[in-house]
């Protein structure tokens, strides 16, 4: 394997939950202009970011085991996809699970492939 390609596997799926977790956190913001007084604001931003915060939380873990980011992502889309599921139009789905799903599908390969990715 070349050392592009492992560079690749290695940082794709990193930088692509760091855009996962940046994109979610833009819905958060529609409670701005929910009329709210300062601190029901405050908490209800902080109830939209919550999903935000299980992603940074699981690619915090997943930087140093990437197991733990295979599960972790694949198992966010797979929960949005079973909650969701009757609820939300098919592009919805697509927009919201996706991401997460390939990036979970990166980190199985990064973490399968592990020993031939790691610096020599």
């Amino acid at each position: 394997m070349s050392t592009t390609v492992k560079r690749l596997l290695i940082w794709t799926p990193r930088v692509l939950g760091i855009l996962f977790a940046l994109f979610l956190s833009i819905f958060a913001l529609d409670v701005f202009g929910a009329g709210y007084t300062v601190w029901e604001t405050v908490v209800a931003l902080f109830m939209h970011l919550i999903p935000t915060f299980v992603i940074l939380i699981a690619l915090a873990f997943a930087w140093r085991w990437e197991w733990v980011g295979a599960l972790g992502f694949l198992s966010f889309a797979l929960w949005y996809l079973l909650e969701a599921w009757t609820r939300m139009p098919p592009l919805t789905l697509v927009l919201i699970a996706g991401p997460p799903l390939i990036v979970g599908l990166l980190y199985l390969v990064d973490w399968i492939y592990r020993s031939e990715l790691q610096p020599a």
